[in-house]
């Protein structure tokens, strides 16, 4: 009996359990590029296995499949080489040992910022650099934020030709209802938020900003009535939501769509956020 209970503890301490989710954190991680994947016949599920062979070995499967993709949860291939995962701090010490592995370091979350742009820029409306880019006729505009509330005024695509040839990203399946040759694109980015409709408002502020189209009749509260108009009324706008409606932007997300924006074919991209102010 003695033997028993000895056998079946070194059983249990033996056998490798999953970590706790309280154990894990989310880190970027950046890997050297083999450069058998940097030729074109390479493609990127290749990159992606590569990626994986990095991420520790566990006999738990999840329910979406294996565990290494599941805690793999963002892969990245323009900005970096790299990917970002849920780590235990253990796990990351092992990962540091493998070849390839450059570096890695905690996810840091962004918060919302905003400016007075045209007047940063010296913009005047009738004259100069404003005048002579014909209202953004033909730009595409990434907005990297809180995502977009499509059907306000600003994204009105009368008058808007289609989307330059160029353009190779898309509206998500719950979303292309809602897109047109104003709003060309719209993705979410938030791992617990699949729509990329705005619940902050600060998406749609930096969005009309940039590109918002003429809206007569605009006031603040019945006052000051005018015409409301971005910077470049006649550009594109694809959206790329990466902030929680708190206004929570993890640098992750941030980098995942910052990569698809460039496979997307954007001109431009805005992004109004950052961290807390310290001194230096």
């Amino acid at each position: 009996m003695g033997f028993l209970k000895i056998l079946l503890i070194f059983i249990f301490c033996s056998f490798p359990w999953p970590s706790s989710q309280s154990d894990l954190d989310t880190y970027i991680v950046h890997v050297e590029a083999l450069k058998s994947l940097l030729s074109t016949q390479s493609s990127l599920r290749d990159l992606e296995s590569y990626y994986l062979s990095f991420m520790p070995k566990t006999t738990t499967i999840s329910a979406s499949g294996n565990e290494e993709t599941a805690r793999m949860i963002y892969s990245y291939h323009n900005v970096m080489k790299g990917f970002a995962a849920r780590l235990t701090a253990s796990q990351l010490k092992e990962m540091e040992k493998k070849p390839g592995f450059v570096s890695a370091r905690r996810q840091r979350i962004l918060s919302l910022h905003t400016t007075h742009t045209p007047s940063f820029l010296g913009l005047q409306q009738n004259m100069g650099l404003w005048k002579d880019s014909n209202n953004g006729k033909g730009v595409i505009i990434g907005v990297i934020d809180t995502g977009i509330s499509p059907d306000h005024p600003s994204f009105s695509d009368v008058g808007m030709p289609p989307p330059p040839a160029k353009w190779k990203g898309v509206c998500q399946s719950n979303f292309m209802k809602k897109c047109n040759n104003k709003l060309i694109g719209a993705r979410s980015y938030v791992l617990d938020d699949g729509s990329p409709i705005d619940s902050n408002g600060h998406g749609t502020h930096t969005a009309s900003t940039a590109a918002g189209a003429f809206v007569k009749g605009a006031n603040v509260f019945g006052n000051a009535n005018g015409t409301a108009v971005g910077v470049a009324p006649l550009a594109h706008i694809s959206v790329y939501k990466v902030c929680n409606p708190a206004g929570e932007c993890s640098d992750p997300a941030i980098l995942a769509a910052i990569d698809a924006a460039i496979d997307d074919g954007i001109d431009i991209l805005s992004i109004s956020l950052g961290g807390d102010q310290r001194r230096i």
